[in-house]
């Protein structure tokens, strides 16, 4: 069986060399640049499937490992090569338009990078240009589309790790643990996993077929271009926003985050190695207003990918509704904001494992995660086994750049977020009904550091129980031992957020209990684990309420929104008259 389609025909020419140093490999890199339009028989062969997938193993990096010494090398390497340029990449080509911007590594306020500004002139030549690689794209067999992705995962496993970690730690401020999870690990699962579950996508067909009928359903790329926007706290999700639809056939233009620009830029010339074909992911950097409203502001405007905050992704969602009347289709709108997440402590709870569980989930990546516990509810019974664990354990955290692999919090991104953490910690000394239980101290002489910081309050609204402060801030709040389900239903009103929250209990009756009381307090929910560490393929991430639209990164649920279904009836017989026989006298 032939089925005519438009071959995807390219010629190629040589990546320029904004980045020596930083070059993925020692030859010239090639990507698709343009595109012939002949037609030709595409012979159906086979129906493939991809490889078995499996979790990328987590390295340890323990001293003297192989893995340690090469990440030290690329680390390194990245320092003595800085600062870096990165530019716009619009159709396979590196742009420059004198308009410079800095980013800034957090450990030591030196400039890791320095990279070009789009306009929206040039965001205008990004979006035509995507517009033209989408049928093509869009027609390259899954096998070929998946294939790119594979082998981008292959590539980050085993040839860029310690490259892309090393641009995400120095420039992100992530210790090696979180740099491994994060730019190694879950882009890899993200890149493997999705291929499989577009696979199951396309896949699903219809069950039931008439006498005669053969039905059958694809799976058609959104009408026009979609937009990522991404944050700066994860690479992983950088490179997902946009491969997610890409993956299914769609054209993406990326607005990256100013403090995430060298690794999302890695991240491309992976893919561009991969075999990405020029124009399907078009860079853009740049003032991001100016960049997503024009994007909103374009008749083609198909999507919405964001990971950001609440109170952008509210006006964006405004402004899309605003702009209905301009657009081709109603547009796809995906995103994951922020979180006000917690640990609701039962009084049967293994209080060690409250203390233990409470420190990663709250101080890891400096509190920097969308999902990080920022607040706990604990019965008076056990406060005085967690209060003593907490000193005990806090106390006991390293803190400092992210080159000293012992540190186990590290800089938070930049002056901005010092300064607003720093706000809360001494909003908290100076009030009434709260006190410092251990940390508090910060310094930002060198770089952007805030030691681990707990706060006890007996104002169940007290504000840093409420307002979302994305550092290493953890409230406590101690409820009387007899009001557990009372406190789980104050706990639910306390934040508008429901992204990720936590339960700590022996009994199953409680478990039980609690997990039907919280259950519209979070999308991804835990039984006495900490509230962070979703993991691809097993732990779909994502939460409703001012959270975000809960279509779960890691899942197919997420690719499904990224596609536009089109039912095909196939009709084998003619018929011989148009009338029934209920017309019949």
């Amino acid at each position: 069986m032939f089925a005519v389609v438009r071959a995807l025909c390219y010629k190629s020419r040589p990546l320029p060399r904004t980045l020596p140093r930083l070059l993925l490999s020692s030859t010239p890199l090639t990507v698709p640049r343009t595109y012939s339009t002949v037609t030709m028989a595409n012979p159906q062969l086979g129906h493939f499937s991809i490889p078995n997938i499996e979790n990328e193993p987590l390295k340890a990096y323990a001293p003297g490992s192989a893995e340690r010494k090469a990440l030290q090398a690329a680390l390194d390497e990245m320092q003595a090569g800085a600062p870096y340029h990165v530019p716009i990449v619009i159709n396979g080509k590196q742009i420059k338009t004198g308009k410079v911007a800095e980013q800034y590594n957090p450990s030591t306020k030196q400039v890791l990078c320095t990279y070009e500004e789009a306009d929206v002139q040039l965001l205008g030549q990004a979006i035509e240009g995507a517009l033209a690689a989408r049928a093509k794209w869009e027609a390259m067999p899954f096998a070929d589309r998946a294939a790119v992705f594979l082998k981008a995962a292959d590539l980050l496993a085993v040839k860029y790790r310690y490259k892309l970690m090393a641009a995400t730690m120095l420039g992100q401020g992530k210790n090696v643990w979180q740099a491994e999870i994060d730019a190694a690990c879950e882009l890899i699962d993200f890149w493997r996993f999705n291929a499989q579950y577009a696979q199951e996508i396309y896949r699903t067909q219809p069950p039931k077929n008439a006498p005669g009928i053969w039905n059958r359903v694809e799976y058609r790329a959104l009408e026009g271009f979609v937009l990522a926007v991404s944050p700066f706290n994860f690479t992983a999700i950088g490179g997902n926003l946009g491969s997610a639809p890409a993956l299914m056939g769609n054209v993406v233009v990326w607005k990256p985050a100013p403090a995430a620009i060298l690794s999302n830029y890695i991240v491309l010339e992976i893919l561009h190695e991969a075999g990405l074909p020029a124009g399907v992911m078009q860079f853009v950097p740049g003032d991001a207003p100016a960049i997503v409203g024009a994007s909103l502001q374009h008749p083609e405007f198909a999507g919405l990918h964001f990971t950001g905050s609440t109170a952008v992704f509210k006006k964006l969602w405004r402004d899309i509704g605003n702009n209905i009347d301009l657009y081709k289709n109603y547009p796809r709108i995906v995103g994951e904001t922020g979180g006000k997440n917690m640990h609701m402590v039962h009084p049967s709870a293994n209080a060690q494992q409250v203390v233990l569980q409470s420190v990663r989930s709250a101080f890891e990546y400096q509190g920097q995660k969308c999902s990080a516990c920022s607040r706990a509810y604990v019965p008076e019974s056990l406060w005085p086994e967690i209060k003593a664990g907490l000193v005990r354990e806090v106390s006991k955290i390293k803190v400092g750049p992210v080159t000293d692999f012992a540190n186990f919090v590290t800089p938070v991104i930049n002056q901005f977020a010092f300064d607003k953490i720093k706000s809360y910690i001494e909003f908290a000394k100076a009030a009434k009904d709260a006190e410092i239980l251990v940390g508090g101290t910060y310094d930002d002489s060198k770089g952007y550091f805030i030691h681990p910081t707990v706060i006890v309050t007996t104002n169940p609204h007290f504000k840093t129980l409420e307002e979302e402060i994305f550092g290493p801030v953890l409230t406590v709040y101690v409820y009387p031992t007899d009001q557990f389900v009372e406190t789980v239903a104050l706990a639910d009103k306390t934040s508008p957020y429901a992204l990720t929250c936590a339960l700590f209990a022996q009994d199953r009756d409680a478990i039980v209990l609690g997990t039907n009381l919280l259950r519209n307090t979070s999308g991804n929910f835990y039984v006495n684990d900490k509230s962070t560490g979703a993991v691809v393929g097993q732990q779909p991430f994502g939460g409703s309420r001012a959270s975000g639209t809960n279509d779960k990164a890691g899942a197919a649920a997420n690719l499904f929104r990224w596609v536009s279904a089109r039912s095909i009836k196939e009709n084998f017989l003619p018929i011989e008259d148009f009338i029934y026989p209920s017309n019949l006298a």
